[in-house]
């Protein structure tokens, strides 16, 4: 079986539904995925606190990173478990599992590719090999990767909180992805 774990962040429910596209993309390549969204009483003190979840991540084949874009970034909520995770990339736990990483924003131009690299930054500190978003359908495609990302799945939210469907696509085509590579 393959097991994929998806750590995220989601304030307004956005990058939630980000969250449930990628799981069911993964479970769709018959992966068992551990969804597990940042809450605050996670973070203590300003310092997220979950060893149990860092023991679960260690046995992971695959670690997908999401959060909103704030302020060009990933949410403090989410940069806390990052920080948390320097355990975890002194023992050399996450060497070699997959990676990949998702965000939301309000604006194609909000910095929202800063996120995502963000997250690859992460993963190649961990010794991690990043998954990126292939593009099945062309870069002329209406229909899929609308925001011609290529090192990951962006979904940019309407007037009312609402995701486009193709963002969401993206993100099952991401989830797809990685349970695809996992040996």
């Amino acid at each position: 079986m393959k097991h994929i774990a998806i750590v995220y962040f989601s304030q307004t429910g956005s990058t939630a539904s980000m969250a449930q596209a990628v799981a069911e993309g993964a479970k769709q390549r018959d992966a068992d995925v551990l969804l597990y969204p940042i809450v605050g009483t996670d973070i203590i003190e300003g310092r997220f606190k979950n060893e149990a979840l860092f023991d679960e991540l260690a046995n992971m084949d695959a670690i997908i990173f999401g959060s909103p874009t704030y302020m060009g970034g990933p949410a403090a909520q989410f940069k806390a478990f990052a920080d948390a995770s320097s355990d975890s990339w002194s023992n050399q736990l996450w060497h070699n599992k997959l990676s990949a990483g998702f965000t939301t924003g309000g604006s194609p131009c909000g910095e929202v590719q800063s996120t995502i690299e963000s997250f690859y930054i992460l993963a190649t500190q961990h010794s991690m090999l990043w998954v990126g978003v292939d593009a099945p359908e062309g870069t002329a495609s209406k229909t899929f990767n609308r925001l011609n990302s290529s090192l990951g799945a962006i979904g940019v939210v309407d007037e009312n909180g609402q995701l486009d469907d193709i963002d969401i696509k993206t993100a099952m085509r991401l989830g797809e992805r990685v349970a695809e590579l996992v040996r």
